[in-house]
């Protein structure tokens, strides 16, 4: 789905928090890209102790890698809102400081995604684009946001 957002740790994150940071996204996305809910996409990896690295060094273990991939066409004012809040929520629900997640956001044309049986509209084209969908896919998106 577009945007996926992955997370990437080396400690295991509860239910609780993995709750807490895909609802931290998901809002994030919604408000500050102007998108439906129901296009965000959250993805957890947990990899091993020592295999996520700086510098040529063993990254602390309580470093996060957020990896947003979104439709292009977002501002650079959109796109700072969304790296500045994720480093800040991220950190807050994690319990660990801003300078220890690490986000990235890149741009993905509208016209190389294709989710729902459709390539996906340009930003802003959301509502013209669920309205061709078939109505019950249409009702279960609407449902979802």
């Amino acid at each position: 789905m577009m945007p996926t957002y992955a997370f990437t740790t080396m400690r295991h994150l509860s239910s609780e928090q993995r709750g807490k940071l895909v609802e931290s996204v998901t809002t994030i996305h919604q408000v500050e890209a102007t998108a439906p809910r129901y296009f965000v996409q959250v993805v957890f990896y947990t990899v091993e102790k020592g295999s996520m690295f700086i510098g040529g060094e063993a990254a602390p273990d309580d470093h996060v890698w957020v990896r947003a991939d979104i439709r292009a066409g977002r501002t650079r004012e959109q796109k700072a809102a969304i790296l500045q809040r994720i480093m800040a929520e991220t950190g807050q629900i994690l319990g660990i400081s801003t300078e220890s997640v690490w986000v990235y956001v890149s741009d993905i044309p509208a016209e190389g995604v294709a989710e729902f049986g459709n390539i996906l509209p340009q930003p802003g084209g959301e509502e013209a684009w669920l309205a061709s969908l078939p109505s019950a896919l249409c009702e279960k998106l609407i449902a979802a946001s």
